[in-house]
């Protein structure tokens, strides 16, 4: 087992910490309120959390009688190309419809990313989202290739439903998934020829790593994958084809059977590689990116697999633990655009919802869009999250955020890498009207009082004590705008300045 924390380390830095890793960070209040619980009331209100879902309303065309009415138009759409006079006109209508379709399932994973991003805004159960946002990047699948939003929406709430349950039951979830069924080409796996897409990848990406299986493995469980199917459209709901799976022995993992889907999972979770796979993963995404050392990794395997692969109760045990809270690990995270964007809108306590179209513009240039993993392995993370471009992205985005100005922040993109005029128009707009308020960042009672007004924006934006040089440089910044009284627009500035940092860009 982790040894636990000492009772002395939970000071408002730890708590900081806490909700900066099991969430996306907070307001100084919320900081105070977690800090006030004491260290396992803290902990035990992030895993045993509760939310409405009524918060969060679906968008419409999620359902069924939205998906129905599309059916229908698209019918309709087929149908006048199939009765067109000659080739030319029906050619002309089934670009019309592939156009449409394009367009469609661009306006709903715009509307798909704003409703996500909100929720990990203002949701009240944060490490519920941020689990889900691990499940996404674990079970990568992307739009591009899926090509149906109301299928990404599905597995979101997939992903949410399991995220801090069984990582088991999670897997064998995942196999009928449709998203996941389209991405790695079960749908259309039959005994004839089974595909071995999504059972190569199921072992060496989803559960346990690379070389730790043989090529025969893959083709047997390949054959136990064969059969599944989903009811497109107005269900969009899995079932299983008798006739299309192949139902003969199969030796897998030194096993015979007739075995199926859930069967090979069971197998594999029976593997000894296959807790420390997933808790040496789990511990990057929430504790750090080196590796955790041999008498950690035993006792994070040993911690999951006491707790029936149940996330809950394996996250409690390392959110209390003293590694968790080890000084190389508080603020040494590379904050992933996600964790950025979304922690800088709680940071800057910036109400209401934010355009979507601003907020793709933003994560292109930072290089995470969701429901857009770049590949099955998803997103690398890490150090990989910087580079010159995204650290000039991450600046622009701070500026427009904190003073407004937009000038260095261009629009979402098409295809061809051209910024959208209408859409950087609408995302000019937004930026004005979002800046963050010179209220919530300098309040008239440390307004003029240089050492408090820092101390609070350090605080605030760094959870930590700030180095001795980036003092002396906000300092002189505030010595200078004070000349003539410093102003509402002064702590904006001064905002910026400290989002500029590289402090700014860990947590």
């Amino acid at each position: 087992m982790l040894p636990p924390a000492d009772p002395s380390l939970w000071t408002r830095e730890a708590a900081a910490h806490l909700l900066n890793r099991a969430g996306f960070g907070g307001t100084p209040a919320e900081i105070e309120k977690l800090h006030a619980l004491g260290r396992e009331k803290a902990v035990d209100s992030l895993i045993d959390g509760a939310e409405d879902p009524s918060r969060f309303p679906l968008p419409e065309w999620t359902k069924p009688e939205a998906r129905m009415e599309l059916a229908r138009e698209m019918a309709d759409v087929r149908r006048s190309a199939a009765g067109a006079k000659n080739e030319p006109d029906a050619a002309q209508k089934r670009r019309q419809m592939v156009q449409m379709a394009q367009r469609r399932q661009a306006e709903q994973a715009l509307e798909l990313i704003g409703w996500w991003f909100n929720r990990m805004s203002a949701t009240s159960w944060p490490l519920r989202e941020k689990m889900t946002l691990f499940w996404h990047g674990h079970f990568a699948t992307s739009l591009q290739k899926v090509r149906q939003t109301v299928l990404m929406q599905q597995q979101n709430e997939l992903f949410r439903s399991h995220a801090l349950g069984s990582f088991r039951d999670l897997t064998k979830a995942i196999v009928q998934d449709p998203a996941m069924m389209i991405y790695l080409d079960t749908n259309n796996s039959n005994k004839a020829h089974p595909n071995e897409n999504f059972a190569r990848e199921l072992m060496e990406l989803f559960t346990l790593g690379e070389g730790r299986y043989s090529e025969e493995d893959i083709k047997e469980s390949a054959r136990a994958f064969t059969g599944y199917r989903f009811r497109p459209l107005f269900e969009n709901a899995s079932r299983f084809a008798p006739f299309q799976h192949d139902n003969g022995e199969k030796t897998f993992f030194g096993q015979k059977g007739r075995f199926k889907g859930d069967d090979i999972v069971d197998i594999i979770f029976q593997q000894p590689h296959c807790a420390p796979f997933i808790t040496a993963k789990l511990w990057r995404y929430f504790v750090s990116d080196n590796p955790p050392d041999e008498s950690q990794g035993k006792a994070l395997a040993e911690t999951l697999t006491k707790a029936e692969w149940k996330l809950g109760p394996f996250l409690r045990t390392l959110f209390n633990s003293a590694a968790f809270y080890d000084a190389k690990v508080m603020r040494s995270q590379i904050k992933s655009p996600l964790q950025f964007l979304v922690q800088m809108q709680k940071q800057l306590e910036v109400s209401g919802n934010i355009p979507p179209v601003l907020l793709l513009g933003a994560m292109q240039q930072l290089g995470q869009i969701p429901f857009r993993p770049p590949n099955v392995a998803g997103w690398e993370g890490g150090r990989a999250w910087i580079n010159t471009s995204t650290l000039l992205a991450r600046y622009n985005i701070a500026g427009a955020f904190t003073t407004g100005d937009a000038s260095g922040l261009p629009g979402p993109q098409n295809r061809a890498g051209a910024t959208r005029p209408a859409a950087d128009r609408l995302r000019r707009f937004a930026v004005r009207t979002l800046a963050a308020s010179p209220g919530v960042l300098a309040p008239e009672a440390i307004r003029n009082d240089p050492a408090k007004l820092i101390d609070a924006l350090a605080w605030r934006f760094y959870n930590g004590p700030l180095a001795s040089g980036d003092r002396v440089k906000f300092e002189a910044f505030v010595k200078e705008k004070s000349t003539d009284g410093f102003s509402g627009d002064d702590a904006g500035r001064l905002a910026h300045l400290m989002m500029s940092t590289p402090q700014y860009q860990v947590c």
